[in-house]
């Protein structure tokens, strides 16, 4: 189980890659999106204040359809960006005067889903 320690009373941003994340990797090619383990379970637990943005680098032709299935399947997200590139995605952030970290990342095996994922908050 990997365990993510967020501070309380911040709002967060998340942001989360779709394919091998959400979704089995390429599943939109293959065939249709197919929704991996513990992945409505652990969106219901993001608090409706914080923000979620979708990465991915699927083509724009596939928006219409991966929209409507996150729809469908009440995926929530604030922003989905399409047409990222394919390698490492590097997030930069700054520290808090009180020394809280401002970014976390998480790298998990693909097609695992996120029933080995949870979150919980301290002070």
């Amino acid at each position: 189980m990997i365990k993510i320690k967020l501070k309380k009373n911040l709002p967060k941003t998340w942001l989360i890659d779709i394919d091998g994340t959400i979704v089995e990797h390429n599943s939109h090619i293959k065939s249709k999106n197919k929704l991996l383990k513990g992945v409505k379970k652990f969106w219901n637990r993001i608090p409706k204040k914080d923000k979620i943005i979708i990465l991915t680098a699927r083509d724009k032709k596939y928006k219409k359809s991966t929209i409507e299935f996150l729809r469908k399947n009440k995926i929530n997200y604030d922003l989905i960006i399409f047409d990222l590139n394919v390698g490492e995605r590097i997030l930069i952030n700054d520290k808090k005067p009180d020394n809280t970290k401002t970014s976390v990342a998480i790298n998990l095996k693909r097609d695992r889903g996120l029933d080995n994922l949870s979150f919980e908050y301290y002070k």
